[in-house]
């Protein structure tokens, strides 16, 4: 075996059998499970008015951690629609990205539609629910409000109805202003306002009208009851995210729900649940100090139940005087240009980590940004994928042109390298000297054609990420039949691409682009030198097979990048063979035309 081709196969074997080993023994496995669990939850639906959820108990005490209380009495689960039903204890909420309404009992944001989001890639699809409320069947909300280490002081709870002092909706522009008084002497003024896309403002006013100073603490709180139905895998994070001193925390839903209780604090920061597009986070008011609880809180019998929020310092309030914090409450899509706008307008510290750029981040984000650069140009993310490719096999030209010139040479020498081969068969060490000698005779770098591959790798993997995690890729067409370049290609060879009506299991789905890019592949392999060793020919000959099954699971962006890749490299590598007096008949290379003689 020549070190050329051993170090090609090494680089290639590196390269697939993290796609392999994920894909059979993680990825599928995991999409069995939701198609389970799916199947599971269709079924209890029906069962749902027999559901015992617990009830989120708004009394927590300044010296404990915010949790979400004990189960109550067992109660039904409702239907949205009709928790939502009575108008006279909501204010509705209409901006250009969301709609639903503030919720005057407990003063909670807890129904928020995603306006420019559909469920489904149908564009006659709902819009996708992101809160809910309380007594739903996933319910999730935001709430805020003060505690005490005095037992006597009455602080609004998650059952106190408040009175609605100005605005009938909330839009962007008119905030809308509660209030509740006590009757103690302490009157809480609660102002809610929100921007043209996904940040409210939440303005918390207290003013002591008694005899003796008080002191109190604000809090914000994120609470949902079950984590989201996806296909969470490693490549992207789900769970809670929060910054505290510059120091990023990741927690998955996992996690939280074995250990339970984490404690982090910091004097600036935030902290959030989010899932692969949606996120929920609660940015305090940066002049305070605060504390932030992670609880992951599983009763018997009882679905999971996650709850993120913070503890600010107390807050001395003399008689006669009032004290005010103000907040912040991001609810929803976590659209790269949006979040970043947010941590350079308001100074949100690290806020871009509300996306999960991984480990390549400083190739992700080049790459999601000229992604989104091509896509506003040409106004379709399938040909900015298209152009990004070329421009990235314009950076790595040099090292390609110096690789494929390489790998052309030794095409060359295929014959003199055979003819040594022969000659020294019984040999092994007088064989590789005089390979060696001919490489220097010649200036051939037998590794130089790996590095191509190796440098992709990480490439590959960013481009991976950014299909996966960025919201700006799900539901983008592309052409024909690929309206979601985030989702596999929904044809397959084994169905007639459809002509057959019958559903497949997941690995059989090999479409149309999986199979143009495995032939870009194996032309692109014929064009290398011919392994002398058997073994190695069978690998190459059955590697683009391979990759093919592999990638068809993967988002078809992904797909359509590879193949596209591997064209411009066909393309690429035949010129320069050419140019180097390298005879090249792809038919022949490829077993459809006999060699001439």
């Amino acid at each position: 075996m020549d070190e050329n081709n051993k170090n090609f196969i090494v680089a290639l074997i590196l390269s697939v059998l993290v796609f392999l080993v994920w894909n059979y023994f993680y990825i599928v496995p995991k999409q069995e499970k939701l198609k389970e669990r799916q199947q599971a939850e269709a079924l209890l639906k029906k069962k749902a008015e027999g559901a015992n959820p617990p009830q989120v108990d708004g009394s927590i005490r300044a010296d404990a951690p915010i949790t979400p209380g004990v189960v109550k009495a067992p109660v039904k689960v409702k239907d949205r629609k009709d928790i939502l039903s009575d108008k006279a204890q909501r204010i509705a909420l209409d901006t250009p990205s969301l709609s639903g309404s503030i919720n005057l009992v407990g003063g909670r944001i807890d129904d928020v539609l995603l306006k420019n989001f559909r469920q489904k890639v149908d564009k006659k699809s709902p819009p996708v629910e992101f809160f809910s409320p309380e007594g739903s069947k996933h319910p999730y909300f935001a709430d805020f409000g003060w505690v005490s280490s005095d037992s006597s002081v009455v602080a609004p709870k998650n059952n106190t109805l408040w009175t609605k002092v100005s605005g009938d909706r909330l839009t962007v522009g008119s905030p809308i202003k509660l209030q509740y008084d006590n009757g103690k002497g302490l009157l809480f003024e609660r102002e809610i306002s929100v921007d043209d896309r996904f940040m409210f403002t939440v303005t918390q006013r207290v003013t002591n009208n008694g005899s003796k100073a008080l002191d109190l603490s604000p809090y914000g709180l994120i609470y949902r009851r079950n984590k989201p139905i996806s296909e969470s895998i490693f490549i992207s994070h789900e769970g809670v995210v929060g910054i505290f001193n510059d120091e990023l925390i990741e927690t998955t839903y996992s996690d939280l729900a074995d250990e339970r209780l984490e404690k982090h604090s910091g004097k600036t920061g935030w902290v959030a649940l989010t899932d692969k597009y949606w996120a929920a986070a609660l940015i305090p008011d940066t002049r305070h100090k605060f504390s932030a609880t992670f609880i992951g809180n599983a009763p018997e019998g009882s679905d999971d139940n996650y709850t993120v929020n913070y503890l600010q310092s107390g807050q001395i309030i003399e008689p006669g005087k009032s004290v005010e914090v103000t907040n912040r409450l991001f609810a929803g899509a976590k659209q790269g240009e949006v979040i970043e706008a947010y941590a350079d307008n308001l100074k949100i510290e690290r806020f871009t980590n509300l996306i999960d750029w991984g480990w390549f981040h400083f190739i992700t984000k080049p790459l999601f940004k000229s992604l989104v650069y091509f896509n506003h140009l040409v106004g379709n993310f399938g040909v900015a994928i298209l152009i990004v490719t070329v421009l990235i096999k314009l950076v790595l030209f040099p090292l390609a042109n110096k690789s494929y010139k390489s790998m052309a040479y030794m095409k060359k020498m295929q014959p003199e390298m055979e003819k040594i081969r022969t000659r020294y068969k019984n040999d092994r060490m007088k064989q590789q000297q005089e390979l060696m000698d001919l490489y220097k005779k010649h200036k051939i770098n037998p590794l130089s054609g790996c590095w191509p591959i190796l440098i992709q790798i990480p490439i590959f993997f960013a481009l991976y990420k950014v299909l996966y995690v960025t919201i700006e890729m799900r539901h983008a067409p592309f052409v024909g039949w690929i309206q979601d370049l985030s989702a596999p290609d929904p044809t397959s060879l084994f169905n007639l691409f459809g002509l057959i009506p019958i559903d497949l299991p997941q690995f059989l789905m090999i479409g149309i682009w999986p199979l143009i890019m495995g032939l870009t592949m194996y032309i692109q392999m014929k064009l290398n030198p011919a392994p002398t060793d058997p073994v190695q020919a069978q690998i190459f000959t059955y590697m683009p097979i391979v990759f093919t099954f592999i990638l068809a699971g993967f988002s078809s962006g992904l797909v359509i990048y590879w193949a596209w890749n591997n064209t411009l490299s066909v393309i690429q590598q035949y010129y320069i063979m050419r140019r180097h007096g390298v005879e090249v008949n792809l038919l022949e290379n490829m077993g459809l035309k006999k060699k001439s003689t």
